[in-house]
């Protein structure tokens, strides 16, 4: 019988869930490589016939599907040690893997571009089978103006081995080959600065800890500017030749059209959030009386405002999640429950795990897994409530959408993760025993909303600097990306009014990101924020229909392109209003805890 308490196995994942060994792992590989050969019998011959094309169609989705089971067991095998050379291997298999997919089905588009819509239509109508995939064919047709003919894509394909290298030394690096240095703390304890000691240690009620800290964490990651510019560069790089090769204007505009968002999107973010950084002044100014200090600096930003014990032991952790999401319904907190009880999950930090957080939703027959670094405290209780939003994202897409329409956009996915964040929080007023208590929730409300609104969109701002930049041909080095960086990050927090102190140091926190080897990725965080919100309030509020058009976004999965998804449950993220509304709660939250201070004295 498996016992839970800290880091036994009751609290390490399962991944025999997906494959019992290594072994296993190769066995459904070569089935893989068996069904590659299959499919390349498929060129040419796509628009033979509606029967033809279906079940080549279905072949290819299948082929896909066994893929991401691969990849998935190879991830997560690495996740849970990066530093496991067999690990390491497997990931490596799984990556050359990937690349033989890509190029044995490059042909597939503009294969598809060449029988044309009107004949695909009559496919269609002539067998119902293809109906399954009709959404991803019509995003393929959509794409004519930046397919290129089989040569082109087949050459495209062949530099998939080179794909996201600079992010791959990053991540090594990082997680196990940083020399993270040992610091000791006011109170006598030394710890190993890493990554997850950083996001625990910067919380210090000690100023000169937290000062310590920073210095020292920032310090290491400076010391591998150089490298680290070389790295991201490259990534910039990779971005602009694709958007070159695929007749793109910019970056931006290919990466974003993958899942057709417009460009507008960003740009509204970044506008509305210049328009209001004045509240987020109001915060930091907020903070700095809370804390006692007379001029804010950069390292004041993470201790809680309201000073206690609050701890939150994992069993404590995983309830308070189960209560906050009942308003989602029994099924839902069914699904959970079982998630949680059945090693879904890797739950704490140990050496050589991947640093953060985060799910792995792709198995589609299995299940979905979660990591975590689960520090006791009541961020690791947000991220919980984070990290299984997505988690149950995953599991009722996969099972009310057939495989090809079943996979989301990131863009949707962070709905469904903050969504459950806004019900920790409401569950946590709601049984607030103090002033002092309510306080701290409401405190950490505001660091999220300043974390995960306010920052976020500070990094998509800064790339769509950096990325405009080689898109023009500029070169960019560890150095001047720090420059970059710094510029914002002073702007963004008020350096110039007087609001904050910002050491020229920390402005290397760009080579802390990892999500900027993943273009245009963290602007998501702040734009589903701005949704989640809004849909929370109206299903707390029991707004007739709000539940069920909620959970029936989740259920669609990638059944349509992601923004039009968001706007049809009731959004429009190209527009001010969504923004306007998350800034108007983070003042009515400052209005609250401001009274609660007054009524103080």
């Amino acid at each position: 019988m498996l016992r839970r308490g800290r880091d036994t196995v009751a609290e390490r994942w399962n991944l025999a869930d997906v494959y019992a060994s290594p072994q296993a792992w190769q066995a459904d590989a070569d089935k893989l490589d068996g069904q590659l050969t299959e499919f390349a019998r498929c060129q040419g011959h796509l628009g033979e016939s509606a029967a033809r094309l279906r079940a080549c169609l279905d072949l290819r989705a299948d082929l896909a599907k066994r893929f991401l089971r691969l990849r998935l067991f190879s991830d997560q095998q690495l996740a849970q040690d990066v530093g496991a050379a067999a690990s390491l291997a497997l990931s490596q298999k799984a990556e050359l893997l990937g690349n033989q997919v890509q190029l044995a089905t490059a042909f597939v588009d503009p294969e598809m571009l060449g029988i044309g819509s009107e004949r695909i239509k009559t496919f269609m109508a002539e067998d119902p089978g293809l109906r399954i995939h009709a959404f991803p064919i019509e995003r393929i047709l959509r794409r004519a103006p930046h397919t290129l003919d089989g040569t082109g894509e087949e050459l495209v394909a062949q530099f998939g081995n080179m794909r996201n290298a600079g992010g791959s030394v990053y991540g090594v690096l990082s997680n196990a080959d940083m020399p993270w240095p040992k610091l000791k703390l006011a109170s006598g304890e030394e710890i190993v600065l890493d990554q997850s000691a950083y996001t625990k240690a910067r919380e210090a009620a000690n100023r000169d800890d937290r000062k310590r800290v920073m210095d020292t964490f920032f310090g290491t990651f400076k010391s591998f500017e150089r490298s680290l510019g070389v790295m991201l560069y490259s990534q910039l790089k990779q971005d602009a030749v694709y958007s070159k090769v695929r007749k793109y204007p910019d970056s931006i505009t290919r990466i974003l059209d993958g899942n057709r968002i417009p460009v507008a999107v960003v740009d509204t973010l970044i506008a509305q959030t210049a328009d209001n950084l004045p509240t987020l002044w109001r915060y930091f100014r907020l903070r700095a009386k809370m804390l006692g200090v007379q001029h804010m600096a950069y390292y004041d930003i993470y201790p809680p405002l309201v000073k206690g014990d609050y701890q939150f032991p994992i069993a404590q952790g995983r309830e308070l999640v189960i209560e906050a999401v009942a308003p989602l319904g029994k099924d839902y907190v069914k699904a959970l429950t079982t998630g949680l009880d059945s090693r879904w999950m890797d739950t704490y930090p140990r050496p050589r795990k991947q640093s953060g957080a985060h799910m792995a939703g792709y198995a589609y027959d299995v299940h979905p897994y979660v990591l975590m670094n689960y520090n006791d405290d009541y961020e690791s209780v947000t991220t919980l409530a984070h990290e299984w939003g997505h988690a149950l994202h995953s599991y009722l897409a996969n099972r009310a959408q057939p495989f090809v329409t079943a996979n989301y956009a990131t863009f949707v996915a962070e709905i469904a993760s903050t969504f459950n964040e806004a019900l920790l929080l409401d569950r946590m007023l709601k049984a607030a025993r103090s002033d002092d208590e309510r306080v701290f929730y409401l405190g950490h409300a505001l660091e999220n909303l300043r974390g995960t609104f306010f920052r976020q969109a500070m990094f998509a701002e800064f790339e769509r600097k950096i990325h405009t930049a080689v898109d023009a041909g500029e070169s960019l080095t560890g150095e001047q990306l720090s420059k970059d960086y710094c510029g914002l990050l002073k702007r963004y927090h008020g350096v110039a009014e007087g609001v904050m102190s910002i050491d020229e140091n920390y402005c290397v926190e760009w080579a802390y990101i990892p999500h900027f080897y993943s273009s245009f990725y963290v602007y998501q965080y702040a734009t589903a924020i701005a949704a989640s919100s809004l849909f929370a309030d109206r299903v707390v509020r029991g707004e007739p229909g709000a539940l069920d058009r909620y959970l029936e976004l989740l259920r669609a999965g990638g059944s349509n392109d992601p923004y039009e998804l968001v706007k049809t449950a009731g959004v429009d993220l190209a527009s001010p209003a969504p923004y306007q509304s998350l800034v108007a709660r983070m003042n009515r939250i400052m209005d609250e805890i401001e009274a609660i201070l007054a009524k103080k004295g």
